[in-house]
């Protein structure tokens, strides 16, 4: 069995792509295949959104991971690989940004299971220039392109979508980048989380905050509160941040993978945490929340959670806390409640 996953089993097929060129790693890569396409090319970078898989490469000798929304540092790249990611509207954004950074000549490759929609790179890609697919296998394509087109200047905020969630009178605006969840609506689970929360005071840690509905809301019912929020995503960072900023919101808004950055004197946890990783379902970080929530919580702290009610989260709450309460239930979502003691 490949160390590699599928959408990289075919770029190393097509290896030679990427003799003699400086390679900018992009989009949804999630294994170490940037240590081998090092061997057949002059340089590899790495551009993620994704601080989980940023880490994963900080101290290494000779591969520069970049995190954030946007590349903002100097490259010598000259052929991005671009793994597809999961959202449409995230590869258009990754595309403009990108590609306005290194302009006309870049050579790209785009590598992604058939099934996530990769073949959407064909018609995407006209703005640009060319690109066509040169290998297929493994339920995976492999595509080689050029920009052949001067590309406008990229301004991020043409990329935040806005919209109004409505809670308890108060009218709350949401700004939200690309790929991010919740872009563009009030996740119904995220309002019954809400509707059982009780009245917040402390320190407050939203986990998985997404574009910021979660956190936004408690900070404007509790003003008093000191909100921190946290996301793996770079994009969900900055949409959080613009969402609290537009609402005249103050609060601490930060990468972690899982408890990497966090404090550990948290009054409250509120998490509706994500279970799905690229296309794939995965439970192993919102395990591992669950698990080591209270290594994160002040004597008497709560963890509040809203998941889908076929997940089986309850034994995992109960062994790490004790005891776990369900204080609300629909057909499709419960909320989990627990304190510890």
């Amino acid at each position: 069995m490949s160390q590699y996953t599928a959408p990289s089993q075919i770029a190393q097929r097509q290896i030679e792509y990427f003799a003699g060129k400086h390679v900018l790693v992009a989009g949804e890569a999630e294994d170490r295949f940037p240590a081998e396409l090092e061997k057949h090319c002059e340089s590899v970078q790495i551009f993620t959104t994704n601080y989980g898989y940023h880490r994963q490469w900080l101290g290494h000798k000779s591969i520069t991971s970049f995190f954030g929304a946007e590349l903002t540092q100097d490259t010598p790249a000259d052929l991005v690989l671009l793994y597809w990611p999961k959202a449409k509207q995230e590869a258009q954004y990754l595309l403009a940004m990108l590609f306005a950074k290194l302009g006309v000549n870049t050579e790209i490759v785009v590598v992604g299971e058939n099934r996530s929609g990769v073949k959407s790179i064909e018609k995407m890609f006209q703005p640009y220039g060319i690109v066509n697919k040169y290998d297929s296998a493994r339920r995976c394509s492999f595509y080689w392109g050029q920009c052949t087109q001067e590309i406008p200047a990229f301004s991020l905020d043409d990329w935040f979508k806005s919209y109004q969630v409505s809670y308890q009178e108060h009218e709350i605006t949401i700004r939200s980048l690309p790929g991010v969840f919740s872009h563009g609506e009030f996740d119904i689970g995220s309002r019954l989380l809400l509707d059982t929360l009780p009245t917040l005071s402390g320190k407050v840690l939203d986990f998985g905050c997404g574009a910021g509905v979660i956190g936004t809301v408690m900070a404007t019912l509790n003003p008093n509160i000191e909100l921190h929020q946290c996301d793996i995503s770079a994009l969900a960072i900055r949409s959080s941040q613009e969402t609290l900023k537009v609402n005249h919101l103050q609060g601490h808004v930060f990468a972690s993978d899982v408890y990497s950055d966090t404090e550990q004197d948290y009054r409250y946890l509120v998490t509706n945490p994500p279970f799905h990783s690229g296309l794939d379902t995965s439970y192993r970080a919102t395990e591992t929340l669950l698990a080591q929530a209270p290594s994160v919580l002040t004597d008497r702290g709560e963890l509040f959670v809203v998941a889908n009610s076929f997940l089986k989260y309850p034994p995992i709450i109960e062994q790490s806390f004790g005891h776990c309460e369900m204080p609300a239930k629909t057909n499709k979502f419960t909320i989990y409640h627990a304190k510890k003691k």
